[in-house]
């Protein structure tokens, strides 16, 4: 079996999108092996999250006004994007 350069991780990389990861332990790369309590988020995540908290944080399916409508249709949104095909 041949393993084309396209197929092998950049371990580096991905490092990079993990805000958590950049810090150093005892002058060590930080390594994180917790993940079956918490998982550390990407910055791609933490990015949402922030917008979400900022922009459109409300109840959802309950409220009538302006807000609650718009966290409604953010949350509809994320769930049709995150649906398995």
């Amino acid at each position: 079996m041949v393993i084309q350069q396209s197929e092998i991780f950049d371990v580096h990389r991905i490092r990079e999108d993990f805000p958590i990861l950049q810090e150093k332990v005892y002058n060590k790369p930080f390594v994180y092996f917790d993940n079956g309590a918490t998982t550390q988020k990407p910055r791609q995540v933490i990015d949402c999250i922030n917008e979400y908290h900022s922009r459109y944080y409300s109840s959802i399916h309950r409220g009538v006004h302006f807000l609650s409508d718009k966290s409604t249709e953010e949350y509809e949104l994320a769930r049709k994007k995150s649906r398995i095909t």
